[in-house]
This record gives structure tokens, sequence and C-alpha cells, in this order.
């Protein structure tokens, strides 16, 4: 809904359709009898100072747009006012506007290109010269224009941050089996065959075996071998650590600014911006 305050702003902003194709720019608004805004004339782009009118009932105001209920080829083909002209509609003028897009507050969305609605080209009159485009007891001004100045305006690119989630670190134990290989040493008894003769210094112990008798004499032989035993010790631990990067990124936008255009006695015209 286009309110009063929408429609003091709305002359140049660009028109969009219900399919999302631009349609033109906004030429001139409308008041009802009440002052609500109720039309817009829209430049098409076509030749000649002939603009296509559009009812605003259903319009909105979206991020700087005009956004209407109709296609691009329906506004084209609308019902057309001169767009130089200064006297307001007249009433047999509306009548053709509701024929074409019908009764204000009824479902209808304008009629097709070849519904033969009728050309409203012939039409020489359209409204007051007020800033809006309103009829002369419709107009809303800028309170600052009483005061003898224009404030000009800009936007300005504001840019914050916000936080998103954009992952999961995640650390998982699992066992693996390898096989290892070691060298150790090993060591093993043997036997060898030592052969003494008697002498003086042995003589003694010899005799005291000197018994002829059946005898045997074992001895018993040793040997070293490898043993595994497994022992499991902690060797090392891991744990995730979140640290903050900050870098540089680069964001754009689109921003809109006034200009005041001055045209002074004998200067030429120039922009103050």
């Amino acid at each position: 809904m286009i309110t009063s305050q929408d429609a003091a702003k709305l002359a140049g902003r660009d028109v969009y359709g219900s399919n999302g194709d631009k349609i033109g720019t906004v030429g001139h608004v409308w008041g009802d009898p009440s002052g609500a805004p109720a039309w817009a004339s829209v430049k098409t782009g076509m030749f000649g100072a002939k603009e296509s009118m559009v009812p605003l009932a259903e319009a909105n105001l979206r991020r700087g747009r005009l956004m209407v209920p109709f296609n691009k080829s329906q506004v084209k083909d609308a019902p057309r006012i001169d767009g130089t002209s200064t006297e307001p509609l007249q009433a047999n003028e509306f009548a053709r506007l509701y024929d074409y897009y019908g009764e204000p507050g009824s479902s209808v969305q304008g009629r097709p290109a070849d519904a033969g609605a009728g050309s409203f080209g012939d039409m020489d009159r359209s409204r007051s010269t007020s800033s809006a485009g309103y009829s002369a007891d419709d107009v809303i001004e800028d309170p600052a224009l009483s005061e003898g100045f224009l404030t000009r305006s800009e936007e300005r690119l504001s840019v914050g941050t916000e936080r998103d989630r954009i992952g999961v670190a995640h650390l998982h134990k699992y066992v693996v089996t390898e096989e290892q290989q070691m060298t150790v040493p090993v060591s093993h008894e043997e036997v060898r065959l030592v052969r003494e003769p008697i002498t003086q210094e042995n003589w003694a112990s010899a005799a005291r075996g000197a018994q002829f008798a059946e005898a045997d004499l074992d001895i018993e032989l040793y040997a070293e071998r490898a043993v595994i035993n497994k022992e499991t010790i902690p060797v090392e631990r891991v744990r995730v650590v979140k640290e903050t990067v900050t870098e540089q990124q680069t964001v754009r936008g689109e921003l809109r600014k006034e200009h005041i255009e001055a045209a002074l006695p004998n200067e030429e015209k120039r922009d103050l911006s």
C-alpha cells in the first residue's frame, strides 16, 4: 500500500511489474478525493512525451522500487497522458482508466494487450505542477520548502558482521595393527669332552672313582629364548584448539544519493552535489 509519505518521494523511482521486469520510471502521482495516492504515470521509454497510467491501489514500495501487480505490456498499453501538461485529469479520463484497469478495489488486473482498450494518447491534460504530481488540492509538500531550502540526503554503507556455522572439527581414535621386528641376543649351553691324564695333583680325586661298576653322568643344558611382552604406555596427547583468524573481505552495495541542481539567473545550470 502506498501512503501519502511514500507518494511524496515516488517521482523518478523505477517501476517493476508482476513478473519482475522493469517497466519504466514514475513521472507523477495523483490523489483521490480523500487525498490518498491513487494513480501514477509511468515513463516507459516510448518515443514522445506520453506516459502510461497505472493504479496504486495494490502497489507497494519495496527497496526503493514501485512494485505494481501488472506486467510490462499491460502498463505500456494502458491509457496514457501528456507528461508535459499542467492541467489535472478530467472525469472522462478517469473513466477510461477504470474501463481499462477496473474499478478501485476490484480484482481486475488490467486488460491484455489485445483486448481493444482503446488509446489514451490524445489526452492533453494531466496534472498540476506540484512536485509529487498531485492536483492542486492534494499536493504534499516538503516542509523545508516553506523555509527556503532543500535538504540533500544520501545513503551510507554500514557494514557489520554476524557469526555463521561453517563446519565441525572432529577427532576420532582408532586402532591399527602393524608388525614390528627386533633383534635380541640369546645364548645356549653346549658340551665338549675334555680328557685329562692322571697326575699327582688329581690322583686322590681320581682314586675315589676307581671302581669297577657301571655309572651314568647327566649334565643339564640350558638355552635362552626370546620372549615378547607387551605393555600400553601413553605417548602423545592430541586436542583441538580454536583460533580466530581475521581477514579482509570486500562487500559491495548500491547506494543512492540526492543531487541538487541549481539554475540561477544569468548562470548556467549546475550540479551542487
